[in-house]
């Protein structure tokens, strides 16, 4: 009997991928046969609703499938995920031709997977949902309340990883640092690391992804940090404002003296870490002198890794009916300044590792070199370390290489013999 070809188009955060794993897990079980779009009869398309820019790249992607279907090399289409949720009647009101909308639904037990990442390195979801009520962010109406998945049954997915041989285990969910909370009454974010590291010993790198600032958590994850070498020493941190105004207008349920004192023991404990942040420009009713004040914390702050937006109108937020709403020419000059100010600061960073030898994952051959990435950074997030090499590598391999170049974000070397 002949298998229908599937293929899927995952967009959004990583998040969205191990979704879309576990999608063509499930369908290649049932006898469907995971193909490239080319020889696909049937489309999948994994939508991402969180910001204006997300819904727009969803909405074309589900126009280029269409058009591959009225042209006969698609059979049919299928849209999936956050869009879906937050929009299904005006969605199958514009979009008649498409065969079948789903919205989010539970794959966090889905075992079996399929993988679309790199092979040496995967993603660990850890929870669904969130349980913080940011106000000008939807995804807590997308997806539903807080869900952790359980301590037994993540274990069992690491030791699947560990059987593979995956070089990176990264964790995730919105809010990876409440994870337990729901099922545990308590944050049982260290106790889960402890049991992973108990439980595998072919992982050399596990990475922590998207936590809250809450200052005892970050305590703890540090002194794991310190004792785990496996355990990346890079902090994902997303502090999004440190005016205190805006900081309650966003619902953050912190303050500016939070923000600093999390930073302060993340450089005393581990000073070698990477911190990563995200912040948002723009915010309602920000004053010139509230944004001033977000750009003389970065310049002080000095994060590593830095990726700043500009605030979105989400409607269904509070947010999005907060009076003083900022002129998108104000917001995108902010953003410039942010970013362009972060851009001196990452170059003085790399600077820094000019004449050292590190260690770094291969990821990909790119022409005559090699990209690969120091524990300092994220998949398909941070930057690069272009490596040049007298005898070829691998994706998944380790090697140590010295820097002997910097550009603004990113690292060059050689293997060292």
């Amino acid at each position: 009997m002949k298998k229908n070809k599937v293929s899927l188009l995952s967009l959004g955060c990583p998040r969205n991928l191990v979704d879309s794993e576990a999608i063509l897990g499930r369908l290649q079980n049932k006898g469907y046969e995971i193909s490239d779009i080319k020889d696909a009869e049937v489309a999948i398309v994994n939508t991402c609703a969180f910001i204006k820019d997300a819904k727009a790249e969803s909405i074309d992607a589900i126009l280029d499938l269409l058009e591959l279907k009225k042209e006969g090399r698609l059979k049919k289409v299928i849209v999936y995920g956050c869009l879906v949720q937050r929009y299904e009647s005006a969605l199958k009101k514009e979009f008649p031709e498409v065969d079948a909308f789903l919205g989010t639904i539970s794959l966090n037990h889905t075992k079996d997977r399929f993988p679309i990442t790199a092979e040496h390195f995967a993603y660990l979801k850890v929870c669904e949902g969130c349980i913080n009520k940011c106000s000008f962010c939807i995804i807590p109406k997308i997806k539903g309340k807080f869900t952790s998945e359980k301590i037994d049954s993540l274990l069992e997915r690491v030791g699947a990883f560990d059987k593979s041989k995956i070089k990176e285990l990264n964790i995730i969910g919105q809010d990876t640092s409440s994870y337990g909370l729901d099922i545990y009454g308590t944050r049982k974010l260290p106790e889960l690391l402890k049991n992973i590291f108990m439980h595998s010993k072919n992982i050399p790198w596990v990475r922590l992804l998207y936590l809250y600032p809450h200052y005892d958590l970050v305590d703890g994850i540090l002194d794991l940090m310190q004792r785990e070498p496996r355990l990346c020493k890079y902090i994902d941190l997303p502090v999004q404002h440190v005016n205190n105004r805006i900081l309650k207008l966003m619902n953050r349920r912190t303050t500016k003296s939070d923000i600093i004192k999390t930073i302060e023991l993340i450089r005393k404990k581990v000073p070698e870490a990477a911190i990563r942040t995200s912040l948002i420009v723009g915010f309602p009713s920000e004053t010139d002198k509230e944004f001033k004040e977000l750009f003389s914390f970065v310049k002080e702050a000095k994060f590593e890794r830095l990726g700043a937006f500009i605030y979105s109108p989400e409607e269904g937020t509070p947010a999005y009916k907060m009076k003083g709403q900022v002129a998108e020419s104000v917001k995108k000059s902010h953003l410039n300044e942010i970013m362009l100010l972060q851009q001196e600061i990452s170059k003085d960073f790399n600077k820094q590792m000019l004449g050292k030898t590190v260690d770094v994952l291969i990821d990909e051959i790119e022409g005559e070199s090699y990209l690969g990435r120091t524990q300092f950074d994220a998949p398909e997030v941070d930057g690069m370390v272009y490596v040049k090499s007298l005898r070829v590598l691998k994706p998944g391999e380790f090697v140590k290489v010295k820097i002997n170049d910097t550009l603004e974000y990113d690292l060059v070397g050689e293997v060292q013999s």
